[in-house]
């Protein structure tokens, strides 16, 4: 499996096209912003994308959902606890981004344990809340990697200081990830790519 990332919008987020180079399927976690920029170089490249998985529902990883599904329909899988707001006026930054258009693709409920067979590879299910209600992880082994949203991050962690957000149920989370292998590479919703180990030895939020 092929790991691409491409930094969205002003807050720079982290759109992963993840793609099986036999079949060019492609699975597409977090599009946050510029659309039309990600749909070209999902264009660009052939690729058939084949699941829209969300690290968690914040309008900065959701904004360009609505327009990538109606040219590359497919199923959308979310959390419940985030899809009841996600796609309301409640997600919206006044004067930054509007309330996110909700897609004409079916949503699909994704909680703990539950594993997706997606362009050619396993992908399960970690639930992490904290950041969010719903925020969950998931887990590539084809890849040996994580993508785990705004939930932990290189040398930091997701804030919890906006509405939904919880610091006890976060700490939980993160000992939770920090129970996995210490090489598990891990793709943040912002920022550069890190392991489960270093964020064990150096990440102030990691140290139980």
């Amino acid at each position: 499996m092929h790991i691409e990332t491409r930094v969205t919008g002003f807050i720079e987020e982290n759109c992963y096209l993840v793609s099986n180079p036999d079949t060019q399927e492609v699975v597409v976690i977090d599009p946050g912003d510029d659309a039309a920029d990600l749909a070209a170089r999902l264009r660009g490249q052939n690729f058939k994308v084949v699941a829209y998985l969300l690290t968690h529902g914040h309008v900065d990883h959701i904004s360009a959902l609505a327009d990538l599904c109606a040219d590359f329909p497919a199923p959308i899988h979310i959390h419940p606890a985030d899809a009841a707001w996600c796609f309301t006026e409640q997600n919206a930054i006044l004067g930054l981004y509007p309330a996110p258009r909700k897609p004409d693709c079916p949503l699909v409920d994704a909680t703990e344990g539950m594993v997706f067979e997606l362009a050619g590879a396993s992908w399960t299910v970690l639930e992490t809340p904290g950041h969010t209600p719903g925020c969950i992880c998931w887990k590539l082994d084809a890849a040996n990697a994580l993508f785990a949203g705004d939930t932990l991050f290189r040398d930091s962690a997701g804030r919890t200081d906006l509405p939904g957000g919880n610091p006890r149920a976060l700490t939980q989370s993160l000992r939770k990830l920090a129970a996995l292998p210490d090489d598990l590479r891990v793709f943040s919703g912002h920022g550069e790519p890190t392991t489960i180990g270093r964020e064990k030895r150096e990440n102030f939020f990691m140290q139980f």
